[in-house]
């Protein structure tokens, strides 16, 4: 792709001296120090949830046969599921969850340091799954819950009597979304007699926590500068697929 010099935005700021765009940093610097000890408070109070004990005995189909879900910890602590909108029959993924998997090969090895298995599930059958994972080049566990409640269980496939009125049960609350599959996260724990446990889940932008790239974007002068798109992400494709033509609506980051 060529690359393109950088726009100024519509409304550009006015140009300051050093030390007046230094006295305005120091300022946006105390707000920004506040929002990660928000942050910090936030976490704390996630890891304060409770816990919920599954008595569901989920088994995914994986490259290495029927597993289930305490498998899939490969040893460790705790298990990071990506809900990976991949439906049965689709011939991609969607492309913003394959923005969020685009991160997955790097951190693998630093999560593991961190007691942290890493996982993407989709309810499309395993072949399926195979032939787009070696279509992007993908080396993370990714398995298929084709087979079971998983998917429907944990909020993120929706049969067609839960909609009603054009909304399904999505993000704890009753939302209008497009597709029977959504994305999300979730995260699970065992303890030493092999119990497994749900811990946490998070939706809507709450999967931006995958999208590592975001977070330097908003870094830019530009930012996401998604204001003129039909939704948000509607720029994202499948990252061998930038130079082709606008994409069909799959899902977007929103509250």
């Amino acid at each position: 792709m060529n690359a393109r010099p950088a726009e100024r935005p519509a409304a550009a700021p006015r140009i300051a001296s050093r030390e007046e765009w230094t006295r305005q940093r120091l300022v946006l610097l105390e707000r920004e120090k506040d929002l990660n000890r928000q942050q910090d408070d936030i976490a704390r109070e996630r890891r304060a949830l409770p816990w919920v004990r599954l008595e569901t005995d989920y088994v995914f189909d994986t490259a290495r046969g029927p597993r289930p879900l305490a498998a899939l910890f490969e040893g460790r602590g705790q298990l990071m599921v990506q809900h990976f909108m991949l439906g049965p029959g689709w011939d991609a993924g969607c492309p913003s969850c394959s923005f969020m998997a685009d991160h997955h090969d790097g951190l693998i090895p630093h999560l593991a340091q961190r007691d942290i298995t890493l996982v993407a599930v989709s309810r499309a059958p395993l072949d399926e799954i195979e032939r787009f994972r070696l279509r992007m080049g993908w080396r993370f566990s990714w398995v298929s819950s084709h087979g079971n409640s998983f998917n429907r269980d944990f909020g993120v496939s929706f049969m067609p009597e839960q909609r009603v009125d054009g909304k399904v049960p999505y993000n704890y609350r009753k939302v209008a979304f497009p597709h029977d599959e959504a994305p999300g996260i979730s995260l699970f724990t065992r303890d030493a007699e092999g119990n497994v446990y749900h811990t946490y889940s998070t939706y809507g932008r709450g999967v931006e926590a995958m999208m590592g790239a975001y977070r330097l974007i908003d870094l830019s002068p530009k930012g996401r500068d998604e204001g003129h798109l039909p939704y948000p992400m509607a720029w994202v494709r499948h990252r061998d697929r930038y130079e082709q033509g606008p994409r069909a609506a799959c899902c977007s980051a929103q509250d």
